[in-house]
């Protein structure tokens, strides 16, 4: 496994319920400014495989990226279920519902 692949897996499954991250503040994490794509394709193709919490990912604009109304609905009652409300249109309030990992001294790290 890449270490890019083994980042997003890591961050991906410490991102705790009720709240969610977007694919570039995730891709940024793990050390690719701009491998927001990445990190979908590594949703779409290991989230089962990982256990990850897919339902927490959205984009950078808070919106449930997934296109078929039936993702969207899974998608939009697992956040509902954690307690993050999504509105009509598929969005969520980033400002109250982003997580940022703690950074900085006396932060853990993510491991390389």
């Amino acid at each position: 496994m890449q270490p890019f692949t083994k980042r997003v897996i890591e961050i991906i499954q410490a991102i705790p319920e009720g709240y969610v991250m977007t694919y570039g503040q995730i891709a940024e994490l793990a050390g690719s400014r701009r491998g927001a794509r990445q990190v979908v394709r590594i949703l779409h193709s290991l989230s089962q495989a990982h256990r990850l919490p897919w339902h927490r990912v959205v984009n950078a604009k808070g919106e449930i990226a997934i296109q078929d109304e039936e993702g969207r609905f899974l998608q939009t009652l697992h956040l509902s279920g954690e307690g993050v409300p999504v509105n009509g249109e598929g969005k969520i309030d980033l400002e109250a519902y982003r997580y940022v990992p703690k950074q900085g001294p006396g932060a853990a790290a993510w491991p390389d």
